[in-house]
């Protein structure tokens, strides 16, 4: 007897929840919603003291970040989409010397619970997805790694692992004590090359490193909308600070058609040919401005959970500018700049022919130039369907509409406004 499809439809969204389900049970430390922590003990202010209900468990007496005082740690979130620019945000935070931080965890999260579902509109997959990430969010700000290894395949062995998707772009992860193999001369360490000389990551050493830092950053491509995070930015104990990294959606496509070669083949056959193939998956580019559009109007609208807590950057306005806007997003964040920070803005966003150029993050080599690059990488037809379907979250960020393929090409005509965007304080 067949099955209908609406049946296996049902068995595999019931499969989704018993992984999750699985994995929360088996983690090493669960977590476990500590009330907010008082000098005397892990309960609430004035009440009595906290205990496990459950024997055996972790209580909050188990995780040392819930006996800090709140304000000591300013945990700081890159809110973006794939191919904005937010790798580069990521790393002007790597270079600060309190800071520890994480590329992408919940990359571990997607590929274990919706593999090849990144862009997902199921509402089932969505809420499985948040949930799960919402949690590990949370234990990673309190420096509890291990709650990660649920989600690493293959499972670490004595909380070891090779696996960690992207260790080599955390300075933390390769230096010492974490690495030996570089030392505190070895300023630009190279992605590649922690990932080469570095033995397999002692969660352990990196736990026990994270918790040495003042500051938590993560870099967040998996979760939709700011109003997705508000249960992690109302918690006292994180003390959480978003910056949301937009992009113009017409750049953002430009750049997934470059690097996602299977991903987005029949886009590339649609600039090639000029005709739009019948099974082109839209939804690669309306969740972009549906999304952008949910959260940016939400940011923008200053709801009260957000005040002092949101921050929105243009990756063009970055790029024409990093130095200033740096400085700005560090004024944000309450944090001086190290001159490292400054060190490596100068080295990554400077022209250079020279080999210490290879390897450079978003906006490589000239980065004011390469902000709207995308305009000489697309079709008119491309871009006219673009600013059709994205013509709200256009307007609001201040992206400028061409009327012609030689608009398009005409780059001593900018496409981006002047447009400030003060955070919400």
């Amino acid at each position: 007897m067949q099955c209908s499809w609406k049946a296996v439809i049902l068995l595999a969204l019931a499969s989704i929840a018993i992984q999750y389900t699985a994995i929360r049970t088996l983690t090493s430390k669960p977590f476990q919603l500590c009330p907010v922590p008082s000098p005397q003990n892990c309960g609430l202010l004035g009440g009595p003291e906290t205990e496990s209900p459950i024997e055996g468990r972790a209580g909050c007496d188990d995780y040392p970040y819930f006996s800090f005082n709140a304000s000591r740690k300013t945990h700081i979130m890159v809110l973006a989409t794939t191919r904005s620019g937010s790798s580069f945000v990521g790393q002007l935070l790597n270079q600060h010397a309190d800071i520890f931080y994480l590329f992408e965890p919940l990359y571990h999260v997607q590929t274990t619970l919706i593999p090849r579902l990144s862009h997902s509109r199921n509402a089932a997959d969505r809420r499985v997805m948040l949930g799960a990430s919402r949690d590990l969010l949370r234990s990673l700000y309190g420096c509890d790694l291990y709650f990660l290894e649920s989600y690493i395949k293959p499972a670490p062995a004595n909380h070891t692992t090779d696996k960690l998707f992207r260790r080599g772009a955390s300075r933390a992860l390769c230096s010492q004590p974490v690495c030996d193999a570089f030392g505190p001369t070895d300023a630009n360490v190279e992605e590649g090359d922690c990932v080469k000389k570095c033995a397999a990551l002692n969660m352990t050493l990196a736990a026990d490193a994270c918790r040495e830092k003042r500051h938590v950053a993560i870099k967040v491509v998996r979760v939709p909308e700011i109003g997705d995070l508000r249960a992690l930015v109302e918690d006292p104990r994180l003390n959480i600070k978003v910056i949301q990294l937009v992009r113009d959606p017409r750049g953002i496509l430009s750049s997934r058609i470059e690097t996602f070669r299977d991903t987005y083949r029949l886009w590339r056959i649609w600039r090639a040919t000029g005709r739009r193939p019948y099974n082109l998956d839209l939804s690669q580019l309306t969740v972009v401005c549906e999304d952008f559009l949910g959260s940016v109007s939400t940011g923008l609208s200053h709801p009260h959970w957000l005040k002092g807590k949101y921050m929105l950057v243009r990756y063009e306005d970055l790029s024409r500018n990093p130095l200033l806007k740096t400085m700005e997003i560090y004024d944000f964040l309450g944090l001086s700049m190290d001159k490292s920070v400054e060190e490596w803005i100068q080295t990554n966003t400077r022209g250079s022919t020279e080999l210490s150029a290879k390897h450079k993050y978003g906006t490589v080599r000239d980065s004011a130039a390469n902000a709207e690059s995308w305009r000489l990488k697309l079709s008119y037809d491309m871009v006219e369907y673009t600013q059709a379907t994205c013509q709200k979250v256009l307007h609001q960020l201040g992206y400028k509409a061409v009327k012609s393929a030689e608009e398009l090409k005409n780059m001593s005509l900018s496409l981006v406004q002047d447009k400030t965007f003060v955070p919400f304080s």
